[in-house]
């Protein structure tokens, strides 16, 4: 069965293109997407998926803060962390938020095709 990927970037054109190369693979397909994290928060239960990409800085609400509701709330559903600002994550802070791994957007695409399939079979455990 295809996992089910709710991607959340603020970028419409980093939303097309994920969704586009996720759905190359027929293993995945993208249930839902969202602007900002409190569109995500708002969201995510009712789309129901098995793994969320989720961009950093965004509006509204950011990505770290959206990662510990979206725990909180869905806590067996992985959560990537895609950004271009891979390097000032805090590690600690992402592993608190319940976030799975963390994804630079400069890294190839198979990096995060790669952790998606990880952080799927492995659950909400972080290893970034």
């Amino acid at each position: 069965m295809a996992k089910r990927i709710f991607i959340v970037d603020d970028s419409k054109v980093v939303r097309q293109f994920l969704r586009t190369h996720l759905e190359n693979s027929s293993e995945n397909v993208v249930c839902a997407e969202a602007q900002d994290g409190l569109d995500a928060v708002q969201r995510a239960a009712e789309v129901a998926p098995d793994v969320i990409v989720l961009d950093f800085c965004m509006p509204r609400m950011n990505g770290m803060e959206a990662a510990g509701i979206l725990h909180d709330r869905l806590p067996n559903v992985p959560i990537i962390l895609y950004t271009l600002r891979s390097e000032i994550v805090n590690t600690t802070l992402a592993k608190n938020s319940g976030i799975c791994a963390v994804v630079s957007k400069t890294d190839p695409f198979d990096v995060l095709l790669g952790e998606v399939r990880r952080c799927a079979e492995i659950g909400g455990s972080y290893s970034a």
